[in-house]
C-alpha cells in the first residue's frame, strides 16, 4: 500500500486541522453571525441555528454542537471547514452535526472535510480513532454540494439529497506533502474523496489535477460521470464498490479508473456503464498482479460475483 493511499482513506489525521490545544484554541463566531472566520492556529467555531446563508471565511470547525442552516453554506475561495466530529468539544454536552437545508458550494481553493466514520476516516475527536474509531458523524445536505475548483473536497458517511459535483481545482499533480496550509498541518498530499455517503441525485468529478482521487462505497440514485481527471500518484483513481441506480461512465482519467490496491469490489450499476468503468473492462484485482475482474458488474448480476 503506498503511502498517500494510507494518508487518504486509513490514517487522515483531521484533528491536527486544530492547531495548538484543541478547544482552547477555537474561537466561537460572534452571536448571530453568518459568518465563520478564523485561521488555522485558532479555528472559528461554527454552531447553533443560522437563518440564512453562512459564509466560511478562515478556517472553521463543527464541534461545539448541532449546527443548522436554514440557506446555504458558502466556503469563500480559500477558506477551510473541518465537520468530522461527533462529540461536542466546546461543552461537553451533546453531540456536533451539521444540517444544511439548502446547497453546499465550495469555492476556489477552498478545502471541505465533511463526515467520518470507523476505520476509513476516524471522527476527529474519537477517543478509540487511532485503533480505528467507533464514533459516526451526523451530517445532512439536503440540496447540492459543489466543488468548483476547490482545493479539495473529502466527504465520508454523509447523507447528500440532492448532486455532489466537484469541477476543476485540486493541488496539482505533485505528492509531496505541502509546506503552507491544511495540508500540511494534516502532513498529507492534496487529495479529494467520497466514500459511504448516500447520494439523492448525480456523482460528477470533472478535470480535476491533483495527488489522489476515491471514490469508494457510495450508493448513488442518479448517474455517476468521472472525466479528465488527472492524478500524480498511479493509484488514485480508485472508484469502486459504488451501488449505481443510473449509468455509470468514466472517460480519459489518468491512471484509468482501476482497483489498485484499495481491496474493492465492482461497482454495481443498474443502468448501462461505459468507458473505462465499462461493463466489459476488466483489470487486476488487486494490482498489478491479481485475477482480472470487471469494473462495474449489472446490478442484477452482482449476486454471482
Amino acid at each position: 500500500m503506498r503511502s498517500v493511499r494510507i494518508a487518504a482513506a486509513t490514517a487522515l489525521a483531521l484533528p491536527s486541522l486544530v492547531v495548538g490545544t484543541g478547544t482552547a484554541a477555537a474561537v466561537p463566531a460572534p452571536p448571530h453571525s453568518n459568518t465563520c472566520t478564523g485561521t488555522l492556529a485558532a479555528p472559528g467555531v461554527l454552531a447553533g441555528q443560522f437563518e440564512g446563508n453562512v459564509m466560511i471565511k478562515g478556517v472553521c470547525l463543527v464541534n461545539g454542537g448541532a449546527t443548522n442552516i436554514d440557506g446555504n453554506l458558502i466556503l469563500a475561495p480559500g477558506s477551510g471547514l473541518n465537520a468530522t466530529f461527533a462529540l461536542n468539544d466546546v461543552t461537553g454536552v451533546g453531540t456536533s452535526s451539521l444540517d444544511v437545508q439548502g446547497n453546499v458550494r465550495v469555492s476556489s481553493g477552498a478545502v471541505l472535510a465533511l463526515g467520518c466514520e470507523p476505520n476509513y476516516a476516524p471522527c476527529s475527536d474519537d477517543p478509540a480513532a487511532q485503533s480505528g474509531g467507533t464514533l459516526t458523524g451526523n451530517n445532512t445536505i439536503q440540496g447540492n454540494l459543489t466543488s468548483s475548483d476547490a482545493l479539495a473536497a473529502i466527504v465520508h458517511a454523509t447523507r447528500i439529497n440532492g448532486n455532489v459535483t466537484q469541477a476543476g481545482g485540486g493541488g496539482g499533480l505533485s505528492c509531496a506533502v505541502p509546506t503552507t496550509g491544511i495540508f500540511s498541518q494534516i502532513h498529507s498530499p492534496v487529495f479529494s474523496d467520497y466514500e459511504n455517503n448516500k447520494i439523492g441525485g448525480n456523482l460528477v468529478a470533472v478535470r480535476i489535477t491533483s495527488c489522489y482521487f476515491g471514490a469508494l462505497r457510495n450508493q448513488v440514485q442518479g448517474n455517476v460521470t468521472f472525466s479528465s481527471n488527472t492524478m500524480g500518484d498511479p493509484d488514485a483513481n480508485e472508484v469502486l464498490t459504488n451501488q449505481i441506480d443510473g449509468n455509470m461512465s468514466c472517460v480519459s482519467d489518468s491512471p484509468a479508473v482501476h482497483f489498485g490496491d484499495s481491496m474493492g469490489a465492482s461497482n454495481m450499476v443498474e443502468k448501462h456503464a461505459s468507458g473505462q468503468c465499462g461493463f466489459d473492462v476488466l483489470q487486476p484485482n488487486p494490482a498489478p498482479s491479481g485475477p482480472p475482474t470487471p469494473i462495474s458488474v449489472k446490478m442484477a448480476d452482482a449476486a454471482s460475483l
